[in-house]
């Protein structure tokens, strides 16, 4: 029975987005990463909390950082991560070379350091704020990313027109750009789905004025939505390119861009909460960050481990403590038989150490690595330095 334009009764649409490198947001993410990576390089142990800014013809960098500005041009790491996107020219939307760069940059303020890392053991670190991080993993798909569907698509697409637009595939593509997916899900019996089909993909990207609506719809279908999606899952998929008409105005010209405003994106595409805080521009020792990657490392090792076909783990902290105040886990229904969720909260704290100073050490977080996690998402890809998509093993329940 149809209920809605291609809609079947009993079955879930569910929509996922991502943007592009060059979307002036995740400039500014990736900017704030460039510099967290590049005082990681001068100190391992540096303290960064870095914020970008931009709009037209300007970036601006505001944030605590305890790398003196002796020791780093915090200038030439803005402009060297804009020219890597692809802003090197007013034409598409910044000019890394021309462009003003404001730099307001301190030490981190002394009682949050004294509360939470001086005079302290490495492993006895508190976390560096109060907050609630989440993770999520489901087998939905495959055995590999544990990761939604719907998600890694929208994700792919994007990150396929950013390689083809740096290799000349496609040379009339710019940097900025979104995409949108919706999957539809069968609704199986005891909480788990399953993608039958893409039901609807959206695709909006800034190009050379030159190109007609007709071109970029037709090379993005055959270059790039057809090279990412599987053909089987490529069934009555409705296809929506560019529906706002011109787009050879975008980046930093058309729209401001600020840190931290692509959390769902950076996640897990809507599938489950979110705790507030970004990622990008923040050390390890800040829990919004390394938290939030250990509940994914987390609930990604409880499918891996054949325990649930999905679940989502919530942990939070106090400002100061090392230790957790709460750790939830729930398998939405699909815990393996003859055990509960009950039971997977045992085997995480049985075999999972939540405190900030051991969750630097397992997951090896001192490492200049976050600028690449600043697109495409920080979740179910397949990245070697991803220490957290690797999912640990021999879980015991006591």
């Amino acid at each position: 029975m149809q209920v809605a334009d291609g809609y079947k009764e009993g079955h879930l649409y569910f929509a996922s987005e991502s943007v592009g490198e060059g979307h002036p947001d995740k400039l500014c993410d990736q900017v704030s990463d460039g510099i967290l990576d590049a005082c990681l390089k001068v100190d391992p142990n540096a303290k960064v909390a870095m914020e970008t800014a931009t709009k037209t013809g300007m970036v601006v960098l505001l944030g605590e950082v305890s790398v003196p500005k002796d020791k780093l041009d915090f200038e030439a790491v803005a402009r060297k991560v804009c020219g890597e996107v692809g802003f090197t020219s007013d034409d598409v939307g910044l000019d890394n070379k021309q462009c003003q760069v404001i730099v307001n940059v301190h030490a981190q303020d002394a009682n949050i350091a004294a509360a939470v890392h001086e005079s302290k053991d490495e492993m006895d670190m508190g976390a560096g704020d109060q907050g609630l991080m989440f993770g999520y993993a489901t087998d939905e798909w495959d055995k590999e990313t544990l990761h939604p569907y719907s998600h890694v698509l929208a994700n792919q697409i994007c990150e396929e027109m950013a390689i083809q637009r740096k290799n000349g595939g496609i040379p009339w593509l710019r940097p900025d750009c979104k995409s949108q997916v919706i999957v539809e899900y069968e609704k199986l019996p005891g909480g788990n789905v399953k993608p039958v089909r893409v039901y609807n993909i959206l695709i909006s990207t800034q190009h050379d004025p030159s190109v007609s609506n007709e071109e970029i719809t037709t090379t993005l279908t055959e270059k790039i939505i057809k090279k990412i999606v599987p053909s089987n899952m490529l069934v009555d998929t409705k296809i929506v390119i560019n529906p706002s008409g011109k787009f050879d105005i975008g980046g930093p010209a058309a729209d401001a861009g600020l840190t931290g405003r692509k959390i769902i994106v950076d996640t897990y595409g809507g599938w489950c909460p979110h705790g507030g805080g970004a990622f990008s521009g923040k050390d390890p020792s800040k829990v919004d960050r390394s938290a939030a990657y250990y509940g994914r490392f987390v609930a990604k090792s409880l499918v891996a481990n054949g325990l649930a076909h999905r679940v989502l783990v919530q942990v939070s902290y106090a400002i100061g403590l090392a230790d957790p105040l709460s750790i939830h886990v729930d398998s939405y229904g699909t815990v393996k038989e003859g055990m509960t969720d009950d039971d997977l909260i045992r085997i995480t704290k049985n075999n999972f150490n939540f405190r900030p100073g051991n969750i630097i050490k397992e997951l090896d977080l001192k490492r200049p690595i976050y600028q690449k996690t600043a697109a495409f998402g920080h979740f179910g890809r397949c990245d070697p330095d991803f220490t957290w998509e690797k999912p640990k093993t021999g879980l015991k329940l006591d």
